[in-house]
């Protein structure tokens, strides 16, 4: 199956929300959140991450996360994330319960496309406190690709994780999951990283780029935004509408794509300091906010 095979099958199969110029959207992926060990990349930037996710609580935005979410390929289940990270996961549900958060898999929690496992490992978690199982996503459906439509204009915005166009990462995750396991987690401790990830290989994350643009050109040039290779990318008007909302493992930094007000922006946040030497985090504005409705299809 090509890569454009892929994208397209996602496509068709994706989760439809409705929108309008009201809404509003931040789009984070490749949390790669773990363990709380020195192999778990988030939980550098765990503090900014969840000061940004607040900030987006309060304004009432919808959470899409487009993938690699949680780091399965290191970890067995997702209650050893769940516990070293259980702020984190308390501040989701509540979007949950507010049918603001949606999720995408991606290629290191593609377990999430089963069903079951979803029930089992997102539904619910086990209170230390009172000794009891708890909601936590009850109900939760992840999906592979998710499609917001406004409702005045008809406008489509594809969301998916972006592997399907990484024919090893898609097709042979069990292998690539493996070998993270047994072989490079023990040496991403000591600094050395895994050569099958795009996000450090650049030759074969440019092939992912030139695979997924092919396919928005053959698709009626519909605005699509993606993670997996950790490399923001924000296109001018009359550009092939690829976009890419980077990661949330950049040193020191996370990055992601906000929607709101018909508009589309590239944000960053980060720890600075103040005049007064004081350490803050802080939202940076990369690139926009520009137009949605400047991305035209043909």
């Amino acid at each position: 199956m090509s890569s454009a095979t892929r994208l397209s099958r996602a496509y068709q199969n994706a989760k439809v929300i409705p929108f309008n110029e009201e809404d509003k959207f931040i789009l984070f992926s490749d949390c790669h959140r773990g363990d709380n060990s020195f192999a778990d990349d988030f939980a550098n930037n765990r503090n900014i991450y969840f000061h940004a996710l607040k900030h987006y609580f309060n304004e009432d935005f919808h959470y899409i996360e487009l993938g690699d979410g949680d780091e399965l390929w290191e970890n067995l289940t997702f209650k050893s994330v769940f516990e070293a990270h259980k702020n984190v996961f308390l501040l989701l549900k509540d979007f949950y319960i507010n049918n603001r958060f949606h999720s995408i898999w991606g290629n290191h929690d593609m377990a999430y496309k089963n069903p079951n496992f979803v029930k089992k490992q997102l539904w619910s978690y086990f209170n230390h406190i009172t000794g009891d199982n708890e909601d936590l996503f009850k109900g939760i459906q992840v999906h592979e690709g998710i499609l917001l439509k406004h409702t005045d204009s008809g406008q489509e915005i594809f969301l998916t994780h972006g592997h399907q166009a990484d024919w090893w990462n898609y097709n042979f995750w069990k292998w690539s999951r493996f070998l993270v396991r047994i072989l490079w987690k023990p040496l991403n401790v000591i600094g050395i990283a895994d050569p099958t990830s795009p996000a450090k290989n650049y030759k074969e994350l440019i092939k992912i780029e030139r695979r997924t643009k092919a396919w928005i050109s053959n698709n009626n040039q519909i605005i699509t935004i993606v993670g997996h290779t950790h490399r923001p990318r924000f296109p001018e008007p009359g550009e092939i509408p690829y976009f890419n909302d980077g990661s949330c493992v950049h040193p020191r930094s996370i990055t992601g794509i906000e929607i709101e007000n018909g508009t589309i922006s590239l944000v960053k946040w980060e720890i600075s300091t103040n005049d007064d030497g004081i350490l803050q985090i802080v939202r940076v504005l990369l690139e926009g906010p520009q137009k949605l409705m400047l991305y035209k299809t043909n």
